[in-house]
């Protein structure tokens, strides 16, 4: 580990900054020293609450000394300005999911990056949950065979919380395929090869109050001929925790019978109060909270996942993976001991020291390309083939290592 912990800088303190606020906290290699959010609000809370610098704009991080990587937690349509500005400045960055709201956006990012020789990650997405790692791990192992098809869904209520009206309009990167798409895609690119060579696709925009798509179905091929179904829908009412054992998508329990109308609370709401309402979790707003709470006790997921290779079908679960082959069982992992490490793991093995990213610019183009897909072949009604994959690296487990909540804890059912 490096003598002094790395000097992070964040750009915006929304919803996205919130949910990776515990683990920056808690994670000693890194520590926050300044952020850049045009609202007074939120700059006046990270100084007070978290001790750090604040500005009014990215230009002060570009400037900051202390500053070796930026999160980048902007809404999806200012990454691609934020990601050139902060790497001309010779920042390595974290950006959130989606890279960008376009392809032409991400060669630009991917150019940037190479010009200015920083390194970037993009996530979190759901390829960086511990499940995921571990599957991918017995897939690598050989003993199952290839992986030929691979099943995902998930249902939540993504499209009633409380939106700008940015997130409502898919010009600007909204709507469930840009904000959710990207991590079924992450997660079937990381667990099927990387590769997509065609995606064909519906989706399905059936609310005028909320003006995007709430759900998709989309078939995707890969180079080595497995494919891949993915099912998605924000409508909020089949909860697809309820095929997770009951853990939501954090890691928490979540009890089966706090079923509500989630449209209930934004009925009747004008759109400036509902971003409003949206504001009131950001900090600034809601406070940093009590950074002391206790971890989840199960890993993050993304709903059902069914890997079938071919010699054994592996289900994704919170706490680990179960396997289905000339024998049933369940390879269970530790509880997190941090919540998203491997995110930091993968931004700290790029920073102190100079490894290649698995998610960088390139796999995270990839991602996106394939994700845009869905909304084209949807509109066009036919197939749409891809140009700029690219495989999961080969030595991708050294970039993480056997961590503490990544290796299987010891026995098995």
């Amino acid at each position: 580990m490096a003598e002094q912990p790395i000097g992070l800088g964040v750009v915006g303190l929304g919803r996205a900054f919130s949910l990776m606020l515990p683990t920056f906290t808690r994670d000693p290699r890194f520590r926050l020293v300044a952020a850049a959010t045009p609202g007074a609000p939120g700059r006046e809370a990270f100084v007070g609450d978290l001790g750090g610098r604040a500005y009014e704009s990215v230009e002060g991080l570009c400037k900051d000394d202390e500053v070796s990587a930026v999160y980048i937690a902007s809404p999806h349509e200012f990454h691609c300005e934020h990601v050139l500005k902060l790497a001309a400045a010779g920042k390595h960055l974290l950006v959130d999911k989606p890279l960008a709201i376009s392809v032409d956006e991400a060669n630009r990012m991917v150019d940037a990056v190479d010009k200015a020789g920083v390194g970037l990650v993009c996530g979190p997405s759901h390829s960086f949950d511990a499940p995921v790692l571990l599957a991918r791990r017995l897939i690598d192992s050989d003993e199952y065979g290839k992986v030929r098809q691979l099943h995902a869904v998930y249902h939540t209520d993504f499209l009633y919380r409380p939106r700008r009206a940015a997130e409502l309009d898919t010009g600007q990167g909204g709507g469930v395929v840009f904000s959710q798409g990207v991590h079924q895609v992450d997660v079937a690119r990381f667990l099927a090869g990387g590769r997509v060579t065609s995606v064909q696709a519906l989706t399905g925009n059936w609310d005028p109050g909320r003006p995007t798509e709430g759900a998709y179905s989309a078939l995707l091929s890969f180079d080595d001929g497995a494919f891949v179904s993915l099912t998605y829908n924000g409508y909020g009412r089949f909860r697809g925790d309820a095929l997770m054992d009951d853990v939501g998508e954090l890691g928490f329990p979540r009890d089966p019978s706090s079923y509500t109308d989630v449209r209930q609370p934004l009925r009747n709401l004008s759109p400036e109060e509902e971003a409003g309402r949206k504001r009131q979790r950001n900090l600034g707003f809601a406070g940093t909270g009590d950074l002391a709470d206790p971890l989840p006790p199960f890993h993050e997921h993304f709903g059902l996942v069914i890997v079938s290779c071919e010699r054994a079908d592996l289900r994704l679960y919170p706490d680990g993976v179960e396997v289905f082959g000339e024998e049933r069982r369940r390879v269970r992992l530790a509880p997190p001991d941090l919540p998203r490490r491997e995110v930091m793991d993968e931004l700290y093995a790029v920073v102190a020291e100079g490894r290649q990213s698995v998610h960088d610019a390139r796999w995270a183009r990839a991602s996106l390309e394939a994700t845009i897909a869905i909304l084209e072949s949807a509109r066009r009604q036919a197939p749409v083939s891809l140009e700029y994959q690219s495989p999961l690296p080969g030595d991708w487990q050294d970039v993480y290592g056997p961590q503490p909540g990544f290796a299987p804890a010891a026995g098995e059912t």
